[in-house]
């Protein structure tokens, strides 16, 4: 289970389908224990940076990556004049969401699918009616669907031949690698499970980029030929500088398909990025929409909190997604289930401490909270005040025990320990998972 905790982080760097692909992972595509145990599928397409469909393809647009043409729409009647001035054979609308499975999902409106095909653009304006302003409910929504604000109307192409194509970081290689398969539009970890002799990696050198004869190599293992493997290493090269210039940990094409007009195209993609750079990605990170995001998240991220939401009762605050991990374990281990688990992270203030406990006492099902905190670079003591604090302004009503360790644990030991509140005191992880759970038998 030590290889899955990294990836659980919520700013994680790429998809662990493309991160397993790369390492030639052939387990990759089996569930992950932690998702399987405490049924939180929302975790697997949790990204730091959230950008819609449309958003996507347009910085690749501005940056010379062919794509469909399209336009976006909030309103039926620019949806209709979109259509008619695309003057496309073939016309898709899509509904702009950033859950997957939109075209087997369904509109409280009645109308089925939030992906339509038409070669007539006059109806497009009746189906943008029926998206617009309804919600749509897919495997990866909510139970209650998700609202569409905006829809994309593109031209359809038809495609003679999919594959794959990203571009990611990857530790084992220390800078970014290229990962091309010519078995696109499926799932590349099944690729990477039953044909690995399919998946084609370049490594990139940071300093001098991707080279000619790497760009051609690819395009040719990805199967094109002839004025398309020129036209192919061309795209690839567009997407490399796009990948620098936009601070991406990856950049991921499926597919990356020919038409039968002889033209390549980057038909769908996702962009993953350096939260670490927003400082100087500014216009890319006004464009996130967090309006599908979980509200708890959301708040948890201005205080620079990582927070995800389990179904269980037993909150968990801990420092380090690793530690949370394994305190989301142990507290299973002993009858118990994690409400969450709240990652503080590193330079933590008392503020911070505060700010968490409000969000996890707003809560309903929490029914107790156990504070984990293995201080490294963490003040122990500084947890220790920002805990009363919380505890005292709050009014906290639930059993609360705590388990420190780390620089200046004694002090703030001390501080819990004269600070007369009914906390709970734990000698290791294991002693306070035991009386969590037992906090919460004995209600």
């Amino acid at each position: 289970m030590g290889f899955h905790i990294i990836h659980f982080r919520v700013n994680m760097a790429a998809s662990m389908a493309s991160q397993a692909v790369a390492r030639g992972l052939r387990g990759a595509s089996a569930k992950h224990l932690f998702l399987e145990k405490f049924k939180c599928p929302r975790l697997c397409s949790r990204r730091w940076l959230n950008l819609q469909e449309y958003q996507s393809k347009m910085l690749m647009q501005e940056n010379g990556v062919t794509v469909q043409r399209f336009y976006v729409a909030d309103n039926a009647p620019d949806a209709l004049q979109a259509a008619r001035k695309l003057n496309a054979k073939e016309i898709v609308l899509k509904a702009q969401i950033l859950a997957g499975g939109r075209g087997k999902g369904t509109f409280d409106s009645g109308l089925k699918g939030g992906v339509h095909l038409t070669r007539d653009p006059s109806v497009v304006g009746e189906l943008a009616s029926r998206m617009l302003g309804y919600s749509l409910t897919t495997k990866q929504t909510p139970k209650e669907g998700v609202k569409v604000k905006t829809v994309m109307v593109a031209e359809a192409l038809d495609i003679t031949r999919e594959t794959y194509f990203a571009i990611l970081m990857d530790r084992a290689c220390n800078g970014p690698v290229m990962v091309g398969s010519p078995q696109g539009g499926m799932d590349i970890e099944e690729v990477a499970e039953k044909t690995p002799e399919l998946i084609f990696k370049e490594v990139i050198d940071i300093f001098e980029g991707v080279h000619d004869d790497q760009a051609l190599r690819m395009a040719a293992n990805l199967g094109f030929k002839g004025p398309l493997e020129r036209q192919a290493a061309t795209q690839i090269k567009r997407l490399y500088d796009l990948f620098l210039k936009v601070d991406a940990t990856q950049v991921e094409v499926n597919p990356f398909g020919e038409t039968p007009e002889g033209q390549v195209v980057c038909f769908d993609a996702k962009i993953n990025f350096d939260d670490n750079a927003e400082f100087r990605q500014k216009s890319i990170f006004a464009m996130d929409d967090m309006s599908e995001s979980d509200p708890t998240e959301t708040e948890a991220a201005k205080w620079d909190l990582k927070y995800i939401g389990l179904d269980g009762n037993i909150a968990c605050f801990v420092n380090g997604a690793g530690l949370a991990m394994a305190t989301c374990d142990i507290i299973d281990l002993h009858g118990g289930k994690p409400a969450n688990f709240l990652d503080l992270g590193g330079g933590v203030k008392e503020k911070q401490v505060y700010e968490a406990f409000k969000l996890l006492t707003a809560d309903p099902k929490v029914e107790a909270i156990l504070v984990n905190i293995f201080g490294g670079i963490v003040n122990c003591a500084i947890i220790a005040n920002g805990i009363t604090k919380a505890c005292r302004e709050l009014e906290l009503k639930v059993p609360l025990v705590v388990r420190l360790e780390g620089t200046n644990v004694q002090e703030a030991k001390r501080i819990l320990s004269e600070s007369g509140l009914p906390i709970v005191a734990a000698n290791d992880l294991d002693d306070a998972a035991k009386k969590a759970v037992a906090a919460i038998a004995r209600k």
